[in-house]
């Protein structure tokens, strides 16, 4: 979800030295006290996020199979200034999945911003009205245990689709699950490349 939106990897933008950067914002989840166990069991077979945000049915190629759902996460949110499909990007999700994403503080230190799914898209819609945003896979390696899998998916970032060189790169950790029925996006974890952090070539030498 690259440094320009997700991704990154979206959310509040500001422009500066010619480069986005993210305006560092506090998530708080309230959670009312009174709920009972019983409701919040029917919330998440209704497909709730965040309380009371219904997950849009998904179109069946889009989570069909693992390439399907990683290829359509970063189609939904590419293209040229505009208008995205949220509905399409937030059927992509499981109940109470997040986007996760890390940044640096000017002391070097490094935070987490974690998001909702519908978060995610508020914010980064902002920006998307106004900017034109392309980001596609370059390499991934999954790993599988269980019913957990979870792939180190590398992307790179570019304003359009014929950009000689991304101004962004990094990699999205996806968390996977597979109901029987089809696949959800847990979490979308990621951190961009920055000064002393580079890519590894394990992570590059297939593209998807």
């Amino acid at each position: 979800m690259g440094r320009c939106i997700v991704g990154r990897m979206t959310y509040a933008w500001i422009n500066g030295g010619g480069r986005a950067a993210f305006v560092r914002t506090a998530w708080v989840v309230l959670f009312a006290a009174t709920a009972s166990v019983a409701t919040a069991q029917t919330a998440t077979a209704q497909g709730a996020i965040s309380g009371d945000s219904v997950i849009p049915p998904a179109v069946a190629g889009d989570v069909r199979s693992m390439d399907a759902i990683i290829h359509a996460a970063y189609d939904v949110i590419s293209g040229p200034a505009g208008p995205r499909d949220w509905n399409r990007f937030n059927s992509l999700f499981a109940p109470g999945a997040r986007l996760i994403r890390t940044q640096r503080d000017s002391g070097g230190a490094t935070h987490l911003q974690p998001m909702s799914a519908h978060e995610f898209a508020d914010r980064a819609g902002q920006y998307f009205m106004h900017s034109p945003f392309y980001e596609r896979e370059i390499g991934r390696e999954v790993n599988t245990f269980g019913a957990v899998t979870q792939a180190f998916s590398a992307y790179a970032s570019r304003h359009a689709p014929g950009d000689a060189k991304p101004f962004a790169r990094g990699i999205n950790s996806f968390q996977l699950f597979n109901d029987g029925t089809r696949w959800y996006i847990v979490t979308i974890y990621w951190d961009d490349e920055h000064p002393g952090t580079t890519i590894p070539d394990r992570y590059l030498h297939v593209a998807p």
